[in-house]
This record gives structure tokens, sequence and C-alpha cells, in this order.
């Protein structure tokens, strides 16, 4: 996907509620007047891809124990100046929880978000506060295929029910803005709309 494509994709969007129609524009508006939003060299804001990974029947959420954050979160990561947001989730997933069998339910977004990141040391260097401008995608996968953890990154990875992985988080923003809002949009939009619309 290239950034003109994407940048369609998301005026195309319609925001879930007045979270997401608030953050649409501030992504809108970084991405067409920041050449390097994709990159973390801008050191204010940059593009991320997050993935909300469930299995078949939306019974089962994935998530890792994110090691900076000390927290059970969702996966994702920076697009390090990749366009195609949707390959960045895919790949985030396949990198952080150690599987391979994971596709889109959808190449469309499923949510969006401007979320902020404090201040935290990685790999020995101080990283400013700054915000990841932040797409998300609905992708599948098999709790029955083994994981594995990305020790540089998180120290663990499981499934769990929606109300578990809502209790497993220990970041209240998260919870009420993003967690709880995916999985009431994965309820509200069923499966065989996605699975429609994937075809």
């Amino acid at each position: 996907m290239t950034r003109q494509e994407l940048i369609d994709s998301i005026k195309q969007y319609r925001p879930f509620n007045e979270q997401e129609e608030q953050d649409k524009s501030l992504i809108l508006e970084w991405i067409m007047k920041n050449e390097n939003a994709f990159s973390r060299d801008n050191g204010v804001a940059h593009m991320t891809a997050s993935a909300w990974v469930v299995n078949k029947n939306r019974s089962k959420v994935l998530m890792v124990y994110h090691n900076i954050y000390n927290s059970w979160s969702w996966l994702g990561g920076h697009a390090d100046g990749e366009t195609d947001l949707l390959s960045v989730a895919v790949r985030e997933v396949r990198e952080e929880a150690g599987i391979h069998n994971v596709h889109p339910v959808s190449a469309e977004i499923f949510s969006m978000e401007s979320l902020t990141v404090d201040g935290h040391v990685k790999k020995g260097k101080y990283v400013s506060s700054h915000l990841h401008l932040n797409i998300t995608y609905l992708l599948e996968a098999d709790p029955e295929e083994a994981v594995s953890i990305k020790a540089d990154e998180n120290s663990g990875v499981a499934w769990f029910t929606p109300e578990e992985a809502l209790q497993k988080s220990t970041e209240p923003w998260f919870v009420e803005r993003v967690y709880a809002k995916l999985i009431k949009k994965t309820k509200n939009t069923g499966v065989n709309k996605y699975e429609i619309s994937a075809k």
C-alpha cells in the first residue's frame, strides 16, 4: 500500500466514536504535513500499526506482556518507513508472538488511535515522550499454534477471553478507551461481515 493509498483508506474510514473521529483528523493531518511521519526520526509523533488478534469464533484474544509498559497488551510496532501498515501489523504479530499462521480478517482498517508514550530507556538509550499515531487491523490466528516470546520486547504470550484481556491489562486508559472498544467492535461487526469483505 502506498502512502496515498493509506491516506485514501483513512479518509474513507468511518469513525466508531468521538475518540476515533478526533484521532482520524489528527492522523490525517500529521501524515499530510510531515514527510517523515512514518519514521522514528520524527520524535514528536510517528505512525505505528497494531493488531487485534482473535481466534476463529472470536472467543479469545492474543496478547503479550510488554516489558516497557509492564502490562499485557495488544501486538504491534513502528512503521519504520513502511506505508503498508497492514503488512507491518502482520509482521509484528509473527515477530512478537512467534506464530506464522496469522492472516487479516479484512484489509480494511479496524480502528485508529492516538497513543501517548512516556519517556523510557530502550536498548540503553533514552527515548523522549511522544505520540504513536496508530492504525489497527483485525487479524485471525489459531490458539493451538505454539507461541514464543520476543525477549527484547516481551516476557509473555498468551490467549485470553475478552473479559480476561480487560482484567490483565494494567493500563486504565487502554482498558477503557482501546481494548473495551475493540471487543465491542468485534462483537458489533460480527464474523460474517468481515469474512465477506475479506473475499
